[in-house]
């Protein structure tokens, strides 16, 4: 049996799943102080009714990460930068602590102007002298030649809790987005291993021996234990589930739009023939772009807990969330609290939520219902403007899915897909906003948490092959091998995912339907005297992110 666990802002939804379907579920309220507590919680009430040695596989998604940045919640990192000519480095500046080192390594990895040690031995002694432990370290095309990002570990090593390399993300080119990456990852590394350390701890305390993963940006999950070393890499996984949970209940085909509503937002994603979108370059948290590879999703501040306020005669609501609705004991009415009023939801005590309306209305010469129907028609039409926003943006450029390019694709949404808490409640209120037909699949209230269930393990490899050297390595599943000056890309991407797809057998993960995927592929020549030498390759493959296909038949609904 699959357990699937998501981490929202209000709630902590938890399920079952096996051959049969969903077999269990459970709902509690998102401790943000304590996220470990909402995760105790579920699994107090799931894994005694399954019986812990029963449960194989635990997937978790968490907004730990993405709210530990967007909160200013992270440490301070040590962040050492080495450019070279042709780009200011002071546009990707990040945090307090962000040096330049002189140095300069060219396109072709070759080292053009050697490192200065002296400063960086400075700025490591100031960052030292401020208390700073976690440190990033990343070089201008340090992806075809790594030296100076691993000098410069060297250096700060002795003083450090943890060092992050930007060539360690991805072998594209794209510095900024690489050094963004770097420092968000050495920022989170603290508070998301001191949570994956009490994960397991809760998991050993009720007997389970189920391997712990961990929900991406793209969709798929990775280890545990890998996450330690990339919780960026996590950021963005509550879209996620939103994504690979209405892929398990839905067979989608066509163009279509994915509404999750939660307590607090609203997240968006657009499917393009039945595939989710993605972010081609990698998700932008904070504002600032980075390399981590993400689904196509946009959040805004409206969900059920989002307060309801009166601004120059003005109607809002949200973003703000200012505890629970006034129906559940909070002191603010909420969108919650009107949908109650309207007679569209029947949660808690809705004498509360008509007293809060009807407060707040009279403040305003107006009336409690007539406020309730003007916030609920200010949530909807939000909604309906951020989902018309996120699909012109993508008509304006290539469409990629997560399965291919779609050349010249225009998304044109024939439907509406609505899940989270208030899908049910604001359905009506939808189907009269949005032309296309909006639906809400029966189990609209924790899609999420089964799409967490049932999000596909994406494991990765990463090849390099010097021809000059005679030498092809993986270096994440310990393969060394020789091959001859006349070793190709295409060489390369196929012996990529034949060793990936051995190291599945090996680790014993049944998924028969699972596809191999080149997500970076880079040859490049190496040139002396004028003269070809060999090719420097690098290819990085993974698992295709999607859901377990057995168990989403399970679990599908006629929608």
């Amino acid at each position: 049996m699959l357990l699937g666990i998501d981490v929202g802002g209000t709630h902590t939804d938890a399920v079952l799943v096996g051959a049969e379907g969903l077999l269990a579920w459970a709902k509690a309220k998102t401790n943000r102080t304590d996220l470990l507590s909402s995760i105790r919680e579920v699994l107090g009430r799931i894994v005694p009714e399954a019986g812990a040695g029963r449960i194989s596989r635990l997937n978790l998604s968490t907004t730990l990460s993405t709210n530990a940045i967007v909160e200013g919640l992270t440490e301070p990192v040590g962040v050492f930068v080495v450019s070279g000519p042709g780009i200011d480095p002071a546009a990707y500046s990040i945090g307090e602590h962000y040096r330049v080192i002189p140095g300069c390594t060219d396109h072709r990895g070759r080292i053009t102007s050697h490192l200065d040690l002296a400063a960086a031995r400075e700025h490591a002694g100031a960052c030292r002298r401020a208390g700073v432990s976690v440190y990033a370290c990343v070089g201008k095309f340090s992806p075809r030649n790594t030296d100076f990002e691993e000098t410069l570990k060297e250096l700060v090593h002795p003083q450090a809790d943890f060092v992050t390399l930007g060539h360690e993300f991805s072998g594209q080119l794209g510095f900024g987005r690489r050094v963004h990456t770097a420092a968000f990852n050495a920022a989170v590394w603290r508070v998301f291993n001191r949570f994956a350390d009490a994960v397991q701890r809760c998991a050993v305390s009720l007997g389970m021996s189920a391997r712990v993963n961990i929900l991406k940006a793209d969709g798929g999950t990775m280890p545990l234990s890998m996450s330690r070393m990339f919780p960026v890499e996590s950021i963005l996984s509550g879209p996620a589930a939103s994504v690979m949970g209405i892929m398990a209940v839905c067979d989608i085909q066509e163009d279509s739009v994915i509404l999750d509503i939660g307590g607090t937002t609203t997240d968006i994603a657009l499917f393009a023939d039945g595939a989710p979108l993605t972010s081609p370059e990698g998700a932008v948290i904070s504002g600032r772009p980075t390399l981590v590879r993400a689904l196509k999703t946009r959040s805004i501040g409206i969900g059920g807990d989002s307060a309801i306020s009166l601004v120059d005669g003005q109607v809002r609501v949200g973003p703000r969330r200012l505890g629970p609705a006034m129906c559940e004991g909070g002191q603010t009415p909420t969108l919650t609290d009107a949908l109650n009023v309207l007679g569209a939801a029947d949660l808690g005590d809705t004498a509360a939520s008509r007293r809060g309306l009807n407060e707040l209305a009279a403040k305003h010469n107006t009336d409690g219902p007539t406020l309730a129907q003007d916030a609920a028609l200010a949530a909807v039409t939000s909604i309906r403007a951020a989902v018309i926003d996120l699909t012109r943006s993508v008509n304006d450029r290539p469409v990629y899915t997560i399965y291919e390019l779609l050349e010249g694709k225009r998304v044109t949404p024939k439907r509406v897909y609505v899940m989270g808490g208030p899908a049910r409640a604001m359905s009506g209120l939808l189907a009269e906003a949005f032309p296309e037909e909006v639906f809400v699949p029966e189990s609209y209230a924790v899609a999420n948490a089964i799409g967490a269930a049932l999000s596909r393990p994406t494991l990765s490899a990463e090849l390099f092959a010097d021809t000059q050297r005679g030498r092809m390595l993986i270096p994440g599943l310990d393969v060394e091998e020789s091959v001859n000056g006349s070793y190709k890309l295409e060489q390369a991407e196929a012996d990529a995912a034949r060793h990936l797809r051995g190291y599945l057998e090996h680790l014993r993960i049944p998924d028969p339907d699972a596809l191999v995927e080149t997500v970076e592929a880079q040859s490049f020549n190496m040139v002396e005297d004028d003269m070809l030498v060999g090719r420097s390759i690098r290819v990085k493959c993974q698992i295709r992110p999607g859901v377990l296909p057995g168990y989403r038949k399970a679990v599908g609904c006629r929608c």
